[in-house]
């Protein structure tokens, strides 16, 4: 059953039928991928859907975080490869919620309306909050600690 709240979101926010391709595209080539990898989405504040900023998939956390605007919320999916303290490779599939600290309040509401809607859209298991660039940056760490 869909609670009322996410009912509304869902016919608030939207994906195109290409950006759920996109998405499922995504998902598919990165769970056995070497390199981190990362996509951005907005949500386009005319149209209410949400879609990738520009399609560009990141690499080096560095450029990732130096992409990110200072007063503006994002979505971005991560898959990063990891290895675990036993050994065992691991490429956990997530949603990083970018939220920085002196984000415009209209923003902060309409991007918090969405976050659950773009979860499952995108079927990740998991959403962390960053909103700092030395967050992005050192992912990988917090990823680690976690598994």
């Amino acid at each position: 059953m869909v609670s009322r709240s996410q009912s509304s979101d869902s016919r608030l926010y939207s994906f195109s039928p290409e950006t759920k391709e996109k998405l499922r595209k995504f998902r598919l080539s990165t769970s056995r991928a070497k390199d981190a990898q990362a996509i951005i989405y907005i949500i386009d504040a005319k149209s209410q859907e949400i879609r990738p900023e520009d399609g560009e998939v990141y690499s080096k956390m560095e450029d990732l975080a130096d992409e990110l605007p200072e007063s503006s919320p994002r979505y971005i999916l991560l898959s990063h490869p990891l290895t675990l303290k036993d050994g065992r490779l691991s490429v956990p599939y997530v949603l990083l919620y970018w939220l920085p600290e002196n984000c415009n309040p209209s923003h902060r509401m309409m991007y918090a309306g969405a976050v659950e809607l773009m979860r499952t859209t995108a079927e990740v298991n998991r959403v962390v909050e960053v909103e700092s660039e030395d967050d992005i940056i050192s992912i990988k760490e917090r990823l680690s600690n976690t598994d």
